[in-house]
């Protein structure tokens, strides 16, 4: 999921940058994508240790603090390693293929059975539960 670039390369006083990638599922919409980001480490002059989230070439913050979600704007997300949602996709896709199209539903009829009546009555049970007179 992480992989550290060497010093070449680095933007600005990045000492280090990490690239990460994450899945995202909105429990509000449903909505699932993927992004990459690359983490640039910074240190201060003070010695103070920073830390930048970088995605598309922006500046951006961190998707682990309060993601968004991209189609309804919603915060209730889900993130998980990446892959989760091309993985889905596809085998979404090729569950697709394979199916095909349903007809109309013919349900066969169950045939009547008659009814026999029951061979106790009610009144027969509750004398169980009656209590002699002493």
């Amino acid at each position: 999921m992480s992989e550290i670039a060497g010093r070449t390369g680095l933007r600005g006083t990045a000492t280090a940058v990490v690239h990460e990638s994450y899945s995202f599922a909105c429990m509000r919409c449903g909505h699932g994508w993927e992004q990459s980001y690359e983490i640039e480490h910074h240190t201060a002059a003070d010695g103070q240790e920073s830390v930048r989230y970088v995605a598309d070439g922006r500046i951006v913050p961190s998707p682990l603090s309060r993601p968004n979600c991209q189609n309804c704007d919603g915060h209730v997300v889900r993130i998980m390693r990446a892959g989760q949602v091309s993985s889905v996709r596809s085998a979404a896709r090729r569950r697709d293929d394979r199916v095909p199209q349903a007809g109309p539903l013919k349900v066969p009829a169950v045939p009547a059975q008659p009814k026999e009546p029951h061979p106790w009555h009610l009144s027969d049970l509750l004398h169980l539960f009656q209590r002699r007179a002493s």
